[in-house]
């Protein structure tokens, strides 16, 4: 079904939105707050979870979103799950695919099947650090900067190509947590932002490569401080 609001004479057609998350959900939020905004030609339809007790999922219900919790127990692989979780996915017609910190490696044939309009954001300045304890990692190289990386979802874990950075300093006797809190802070920002792009039809993948407003970006994407 496709939703279409009328502001100011204009018919703008809403795209909808599905968010995969398995935590708190704090870029959700930045998401549920950035649809009555800064995203104005897209909603979220549903949030799913493979966490029956996400906070994120408390979340949307606030926001009066439909929210759906899809354990991987009873499902005998990886495979398997990823397709009840398309099922239900496909049940909201998404035209952008967020994770939210979705913990679990998805497989090829599910990332296949959403390859550009699926978005992930990972806590470092890809192709660096890739995984897990990005910000300590930073921190015991010895780095003077850290950041954030929005990038399309690729069957290679975190490798799919980079949309947008942010950087932050890393300062002299930081912990991981003060460094992560700066980190968020740029994430909350940069992602809606990356989304209403996808959503307006302005960011496209093509031959493996993020293109915006016609022009390719390159291996690190477009920087913000």
């Amino acid at each position: 079904m496709v939703d279409i609001n009328i502001k100011q004479n204009k018919i703008i057609i809403m795209k909808n939105i599905v968010v995969l998350v398995s935590g708190s959900g704090s870029n959700l939020q930045a998401f549920i707050d950035a649809c009555g905004g800064n995203i104005p030609n897209a909603h979220i339809s549903a949030v799913i979870s493979n966490k029956s007790d996400a906070f994120g999922l408390q979340r949307a219900i606030n926001a009066g979103i439909n929210v759906h919790s899809l354990s991987a127990k009873g499902y005998d692989n990886r495979e398997k799950y990823d397709q009840a979780l398309a099922t239900l996915i496909d049940l909201h017609q998404p035209d952008v695919i967020i994770l939210a910190g979705f913990m679990r490696i998805l497989s090829e044939d599910f990332v296949l099947r959403y390859q550009g309009k699926m978005l992930n954001i990972h806590p470092s300045l890809l192709p660096k650090y890739t995984g897990l304890h990005t910000h300590q990692r930073a921190i015991d190289a010895g780095d003077k900067e850290h950041g954030t990386s929005v990038h399309f979802v690729t069957p290679e874990l975190d490798g799919g190509p980079v949309i947008l950075q942010a950087k932050v300093p890393i300062f002299e006797n930081d912990t991981a947590e003060e460094v992560a809190s700066r980190v968020q802070a740029q994430e909350h920002v940069i992602y809606p932002m990356v989304a209403k792009w996808l959503a307006e039809e302005r960011l496209i993948m093509q031959d493996g490569k993020a293109v915006l407003d016609g022009n390719v970006l390159g291996p690190s994407g477009l920087e913000t401080e």
